[in-house]
């Protein structure tokens, strides 16, 4: 057991000045629909408003509108409103895809992986007990195809934004046995943190082809 073992790096978007931009650009025009969609919501709100009283008037007045009029009035500024909220909420979320990074974090013979959005907003992902720690290994290794076989694409779990390590890194990949299910999990590390997983976990559990 190491429980006074500390140690944290993160594994950083290889694409991060890039995808930064991607994200600011995201960012500001779903903003600019939001702020459009809170516009139309208030003429929508007034036009709807004027098209329910019209549609109370008595008969015979110029101003007074059928039922088909009003129902036709509802719907048009509903998508009016609806539709720039849509995009906004949708560019809202589709910006968290870019320039994404993990932080690792050991302590206490355990793993922690947070995700971060563009460098500030953090998101716990999940803990890795090292006694619950099956395998783990180089995925440039024979060991990791063997080991990914049987598993689907779900269970395999790509814990870094790059597809390319970094300098000084290697991905490895930790087999990994919840109360749940069993997945494999990609790592981008340098072997100072692989070498205390390792140790917590147990030599035996290391493959070294």
């Amino acid at each position: 057991m190491i429980r006074d073992a500390y140690y944290e790096e993160s594994a950083a978007c290889g694409r991060a000045v890039k995808e930064a931009k991607v994200y600011l650009a995201c960012n500001i025009i779903s903003i600019i629909f939001l702020v459009f969609a809170g516009i139309q919501f208030f003429l929508a709100f007034s036009n709807i408003a004027a098209a329910i009283s019209s549609y109370h008037l008595p008969e015979g007045n110029e101003s007074a509108i059928t039922g088909a009029e009003l129902a036709y009035t509802i719907i048009s500024w509903a998508l009016f409103v609806l539709a720039p909220l849509a995009v906004g909420i949708a560019l809202f979320f589709f910006k968290r895809k870019f320039n994404q990074s993990y932080d690792y974090l050991f302590v206490e013979d355990e793993l922690r992986v947070a995700k971060v959005y563009n460098g500030k907003k953090r998101k716990y992902l999940k803990t890795f007990k090292c006694d619950q720690i099956l395998k783990i290994g180089k995925c440039e290794n024979e060991s990791f195809e063997r080991t990914c076989a049987g598993f689907s694409k779900k269970q395999i779990v790509f814990l870094t934004p790059n597809r390319v390590p970094a300098e000084e890194k290697n991905f490895y990949y930790i087999l990994y046995s919840s109360s749940i299910e069993k997945t494999v999990n990609i790592v981008e590390a340098r072997v100072e943190l692989i070498d205390l997983i390792v140790r917590a976990a147990g030599r035996s559990k290391w493959e070294a082809r």
